[in-house]
């Protein structure tokens, strides 16, 4: 099963039995709109606080995805997700709804491959029958933990990235038809010494090239055997980073299928987007509803998502302490 240094190859290649998409209203507006199962048309979704909001979404993407696939809740072994507040407290409040076996995470914006790739562990060495994966993020919960309150109105860098509103779940099985999972590298801490929490995509850019480079060496393999390369949520800023480091590593991937969740979520002119889309999120909804769909719909074959994460804390900013990243692989199949 392990390949390489740090890539796991799945014989048995896991099912997607079932996807689901809920965003916000500024994803309403985006040119993914149509790819999403349940869209809201503000950022409360009738709760009284956005924690609650997001924990709402979790809920809302869970019951879609296991409706979809044909399945109760009884029928789902674990449950793996993982978002951006102080103890994942909207997926493990979602778990206590949810009432399945839990494995919270914490991978920062990686989280939706991270789920994905232990997922697909867990069916591939038949631990689980059926396991739901996925992460969530909320832009008025983050932005409120992370940075400012968005009512204070501090300006933003054009480094800076809007956080998406959504929650993306994957419901994964032993049997039945829809895209497979086939494999997952597991990647390395990679910290360049960058500070700066309004610059993500810069910070992450060298982890995302770094598990890609791992992926094709552990795999012998190149760009070529994609489709799509699509990292998570670098945004304009780092994924030119990470096409320039390409160029300095000798690694071929061509611009063509060379993409990133954080560019594909929202329109160029959408106010306040600046660099992109970010947040757990951005990856879980665009692969867990654009690309699955565009994939079921024979558009794509084989396609390698990247989610990057930024393990910063409010404490380790404070603390002047740099931003240590990570990027997760996972590549999927549906011929």
């Amino acid at each position: 099963m392990l390949q390489g240094h740090q890539t796991w190859v799945f014989n048995n290649k896991p099912t997607i039995l079932a996807t689901a998409a809920v965003g916000g209203p500024y994803e309403a507006e985006g040119p993914l709109a149509e790819d999403f199962d349940t869209l809201h048309g503000d950022l409360w979704m009738g709760q009284d606080s956005y924690e609650k909001a997001e924990r709402k979404m979790v809920e809302e993407a869970c019951e879609i995805a296991i409706r979809k696939a044909g399945k109760q809740k009884q029928d789902v072994q674990f449950f793996l997700c993982g978002d951006l507040l102080n103890q994942i407290i909207s997926s493990s409040f979602a778990a206590r709804t949810l009432a399945v076996p839990f494995l919270g995470l914490y991978g920062a914006c990686s989280s939706s491959m991270e789920s994905l790739a232990l997922g697909s562990l867990i069916v591939d060495s038949k631990s689980g029958n059926n396991v739901i994966c996925g992460a969530v993020s909320h832009n008025a919960a983050v932005e409120k933990q992370f940075r400012y309150p968005t009512e204070y109105g501090a300006q933003k860098p054009p480094t800076a990235q809007w956080t998406v509103t959504g929650a993306g779940m994957a419901l994964l099985g032993d049997k039945g038809d829809g895209p497979r999972v086939t494999s997952a590298t597991i990647g390395k801490i990679v910290d360049m010494g960058i500070s700066d929490p309004y610059n993500m995509g810069g910070a992450m850019a060298p982890a995302a090239v770094d598990t890609i480079t791992a992926h094709f060496r552990d795999l012998g393999i190149s760009a070529q055997n994609y489709d799509l390369i699509a990292t998570g949520d670098l945004g304009r800023v780092g994924h030119n980073i990470a096409a320039d480091l390409f160029k300095k590593h000798g690694l071929v991937v061509p611009a063509e299928i060379f993409t990133d969740c954080g560019l594909m979520i929202y329109k160029k002119d959408q106010p306040n987007v600046f660099a992109g889309g970010s947040g757990c999120g951005c990856s879980a909804t665009v692969t867990f509803g654009h690309i699955i769909n565009r994939m079921k719909k024979g558009e794509l074959h084989k396609v390698l998502i990247v989610a990057t994460g930024a393990l910063l804390s409010p404490l380790s900013y404070q603390q002047k302490e740099s931003i240590p990243c990570i990027a997760h692989a996972v590549a999927i199949e549906y011929n």
